[in-house]
């Protein structure tokens, strides 16, 4: 070949390759080797026709893969020799819709510096809060449809003015098909009211706002991807009228510092947690606290829940606020999804907020913001959502058109294109009309948007969730899968697993084969199916789910099984929070098994613990009472409890030494630490007893109890000196919001299999 002179490729490159800057790149690279022909992007993927000499196409095809742009992820490049066609120069060719394949979505991207710094010197973009080019700004928010062109995104309705048509026509302009390209002469406004009086000046609006923020505000304020409510995090009076009017009594709130540097000055932050806080996803990221905030922020917690900025308007805001940071917490109610729509947010947050600045671009695809935490220097998710959706995750079988409805707390439901997993962002919990429309209509989204028509729907076992009703109801094939079966499932999906993996899948509810509440499990699992050689025992759930809003029920429960009537006389601080009464009524529903059904949850013995130390009885938000237990945990402390490892795991031994430190009055921070420990030296028991069983050597952890970072970054550590493999999910979150992965890919396996 390197003998020829002149020689003709077609390439097509797959990935995220649209909305990032791809074809300007292409274009210049091109251009640099000298080489002719053109570029077309299409549903497909980017398609390239390059010819040259050898020496200059190798060279462009080296800097294609090294030096793409930054958002850009190039999954696959094909290249074929063609018959020349002498093409004279390289051109751009308009987007072409060839097929029901589709190429990548580009998430949200945040601001960039080269926009920042047009901000202030850019004649009709200084000041202007709705900047961008082809390397930041809304993508996923704003798009309607493939391929990625203004005329199907949310910015159809503004007319370009002649300078930004000129800048969006010129291939060598940083904004050469940017598709929300503006500016602000043509572009996108904000409008600020208060006090029942409109501003539309720019130059008014964001010195208003930083007053109003100064004064102590409350502010409703419409972001890339719906509304947030914003205050003073240092004014401890403007944070607790902004708890009130959340109606969120004791759920931390997320932070946006003005930059690193004050960030640093109330965190603690390594070099992992620095690089994804401030990479182009900006996600939320949990870190120590070293300072505090107002104390309604995090509210007994010792971490913070903290980012930077990602809009230009923050920018814009930061530069006249005197504070370090301001909360930033989702611009709902509590339960409820984000808003999006500018009168549904005045109708929902009048009388709740002070002011509200919106715009006057729709948002199309709702997202909330991303949440990450850092553990052995890896980024776990949380919650998937801005930033991270939609890039699908790459898998190992054919999914096409299966959906997978997913679970019904933290949902997110999941679409299969061909061997792509693409999952939706953060749904919320499916427990109200608003948010249920939130699941179906964006469910519709992504099948128009993916050109994905599903022929088979999964979802989980519970008869009662709203994702299997809609499964159920939807008249197509319909495949259940346990969702402890699914949470292991999706970390083996994540890793190309395709063999037995010994599966610890702790969490605090899910629906097991024997109709009983499952959560603390040990299981032999194969992408299509699995066997239960442990857990742990079985004890009642008194009121059902009640006792996961009432911590102190579980306690109850716990202690009569092991000392029966006589835990009432042994002193214990928590009982005298409860009404005698309210106990009595729990122990004799016990004994009638009166709406005790019986679990084996991980979630629910963290929650006794929480409530027998008297640390939380009742919990305000979900799984608050285990994320009070890990914040008090004594560093450095490394005795632990009894259990007893058989089939059914027994915490006698356990609950009988927490009681005797409780009734020691041993600090609540030993107890923690007791108790988390017992929990590392179970799962490694139960795992090496396993293995020594069989010849598997991988392990899978995943359930929202692997959020908890005092166990995981033990467990994963001791379990790798043992020499086992180990794989915890870093894709998706290991909580709910990941089943529909785990779902998807169990329904692909048990059809490749009816099918031999």
């Amino acid at each position: 070949m390197a003998l020829l002179k002149h020689l003709s490729y077609r390439i097509q490159v797959k990935g995220l390759v649209q909305g990032v800057g791809f074809r300007p790149f292409i274009y210049r690279i091109a251009r640099k080797h000298k080489l002719n022909g053109w570029v077309e992007n299409r549903n497909d993927g980017v398609i390239i026709r390059a010819e040259g000499e050898f020496p200059d196409l190798e060279g462009f095809m080296r800097d294609l893969e090294t030096d793409a742009p930054l958002a850009s992820r190039i999954l696959s490049v094909t290249r074929s020799l063609v018959e020349p066609e002498l093409i004279q120069g390289f051109e751009i060719l308009g987007s072409s819709d060839i097929s029901e394949e589709i190429t990548e979505v580009s998430p949200d991207i945040a601001v960039c510096s080269d926009c920042l710094e047009d901000m202030e010197h850019q004649e009709h973009r200084i000041d202007y809060p709705f900047i961008n080019c082809t390397n930041c700004g809304p993508r996923f928010t704003i798009i309607e449809d493939l391929p990625y062109d203004r005329n199907r995104t949310t910015m159809s309705v503004f007319k370009m003015c002649s300078v930004c048509e000129s800048e969006y026509k010129n291939i060598l302009d940083r904004r050469f098909h940017a598709q929300p390209v503006a500016c602000l002469n043509c572009g996108p406004q904000y409008r600020l009211i208060h006090n029942g009086e409109e501003y539309a000046d720019l130059g008014t609006i964001i010195p208003h706002v930083a007053r109003l923020i100064h004064d102590g505000e409350i502010l409703a304020i419409k972001g890339l991807g719906g509304f947030f409510i914003a205050c003073d995090a240092t004014n401890e009076e403007a944070v607790r009228r902004l708890r009130i009017a959340k109606d969120r009594d004791g759920k931390p709130f997320a932070v946006m510092f003005s930059d690193l540097t004050q960030l640093k000055s109330y965190a603690i932050i390594n070099k992992t947690e620095e690089s994804v806080i401030t990479s182009w996803r900006r996600p939320i990221v949990l870190v120590q606290a070293k300072k505090h905030l107002a104390p309604d922020v995090s509210v007994g917690f010792k971490t913070i829940g903290a980012m930077l900025p990602y809009m230009p308007a923050h920018y814009m805001l930061f530069s006249l606020l005197d504070i370090p940071a301001i909360v930033l917490t989702s611009g709902n109610i509590s339960e409820q999804p984000i808003l999006i729509d500018n009168e549904k947010a005045m109708e929902k947050l009048s009388g709740r907020v002070d002011a509200l600045l919106d715009y006057d671009r729709n948002i199309y695809n709702r997202t909330d913001d991303s949440v990450v935490m850092v553990v052995n220097d890896r980024v776990r998710k949380i919650r998937r959502s801005r930033g991270y959706v939609p890039t699908p995750i790459r898998v190992r079988h054919e999914v096409d058109r299966i959906l997978a409805t997913g679970a019904e707390l933290v949902n997110c439901f999941c679409i299969g294109k061909g061997r792509q997993a693409i999952m939706s962002q953060h749904i919320g919990d499916l427990k109200n009309l608003e948010t249920y429309r939130f699941y179906t209509e964006s469910i519709k989204q992504f099948m128009k948007i993916f050109r994905v028509e599903p022929h088979t729907v999964v979802c989980d076992m519970h008869p009662d969730y709203l994702s299997t009703k809609y499964a159920l109801e939807s008249g197509l094939e319909t495949i259940r899968v346990q969702h402890h079966h699914a949470h292991i499932a999706s970390c083996m999906a994540e890793y190309g697993l395709d063999e037995k993996v010994i599966g610890v899948s702790f969490d605090g509810i899910g629906y097991g084969d024997d109709q009983n509440i499952w959560g603390g499990e040990f299981l032999i699992c194969g992408l299509a199916d699995y066997t239960r050689p442990c857990h742990f025992e079985y004890i009642p759930m008194p009121g059902g789910d009640k006792a996961t809003e009432e911590p102190w029920r579980m306690a109850i429960s716990y202690l009569y099984r092991f000392f029966g009537e006589e835990f009432l006389s042994l002193n214990l601080p928590f009982i005298q929070k409860i009404r005698g009464h309210d106990i009595q009524l729990i122990l004799e529903a016990i004994r009638k098994k009166i709406n005790c059904p019986l679990t084996s949850s991980a979630g629910r013995l963290f929650d006794a613990i929480a409530a027998i130390t008297s640390l939380c009885t009742h919990s305000d938000f979900h799984a608050e009472a285990p994320m009070r237990l890990e914040s008090i945990i004594e560093q450095g402390y490394d005795e632990e409890y009894g259990f007893r490892l058989q089939e059914k795991i027994s915490f006698e031994e356990t609950i009988r030494g927490v009681v005797a430190d409780v009734v020691s009055n041993v600090p609540r921070s030993v107890i923690s630490a007791r108790f988390h420990n017992t929990i590392i030296s179970l799962i490694f028991a139960a795992v090496s007893d396993l293995a020594g069983k069989s010849t598997i050597r991988k392990v899978v952890l995943s359930g929202g109890t692997f959020q908890n970072k005092y166990i995981l970054e033990r467990i994963e550590n001791r379990l790798k000196k043992e020499g086992l493999e180990v794989f915890i999910p870093h894709q998706v979150p290991a909580n709910d919001g990941g089943i529909a992965l785990g779902q998807l890919i169990v329904a692909a396996k048990r059809k490749e299999i009816s099918c031999v």
